[in-house]
């Protein structure tokens, strides 16, 4: 049997609604990357984020017969994955919580990393984890007009109807945003 031939997310979400497992195989290729880089910006590590854009790919499929196929399917998406984000972000913290009370000697990695990279990429990816943590360690309320916005290149608008809110104030939470990260990562920025 061939594959829908539907070139919109409207008619494969309505196609998935109705339980067709390949229109929302082609939804998921159509967006697993951008929802990944969503994901990546707010958990700070590609391996989390991963796990999360599973969890809302399944929550997605399961949540199907509540989709209305009159609203754009991405955003839906988005609200998903942010949703899990935020959720993962709680079990983090509970994770953490957990670990400081039982823990009694210096945490020591738990595996050891051999990598085959020169000493200037090493620079370079701890520069970018350092930003990942940066940015994941925002509060949600800075983070997420951040990630729509600046990685999945919202518009302020669209970013303010994804959270419920006004471009003025994604504006205004952008600009927060940035200086909190500047105060951060002040050392990188005056070395690059």
């Amino acid at each position: 049997m061939e594959p829908p031939v539907v070139s919109s997310d409207a008619d494969l979400a309505t196609l998935a609604c109705g339980g067709d497992r390949r229109a929302f195989d082609e939804l998921v290729i159509r967006h697993k990357m951008r929802l990944f880089r969503l994901a990546r910006g707010y958990v700070g590590n590609n391996d989390d984020a991963y796990d999360v854009v599973q969890e809302a790919f399944v929550a997605a499929w399961l949540a199907l017969p509540r989709y209305k196929p009159t609203k754009e399917f991405l955003p839906w998406l988005r609200t998903i994955t942010l949703n899990k984000c935020r959720d993962f972000a709680r079990r983090r913290a509970v994770r953490w919580r957990i670990l400081r009370i039982f823990a009694s000697e210096e945490a020591r990695p738990l595996f050891s990393r051999e990598w085959d990279i020169d000493a200037e990429q090493e620079a370079d990816e701890a520069k970018l984890a350092r930003l990942d943590q940066a940015i994941a360690g925002l509060p949600s309320f800075y983070k997420e007009p951040l990630l729509l916005v600046s990685i999945q290149g919202l518009s302020h608008k669209a970013a303010a109807d994804q959270l419920n809110t006004t471009a003025k104030a994604i504006e205004m939470r952008l600009r927060r945003a940035k200086q909190k990260l500047a105060v951060e990562l002040s050392d990188l920025i005056q070395e690059g």
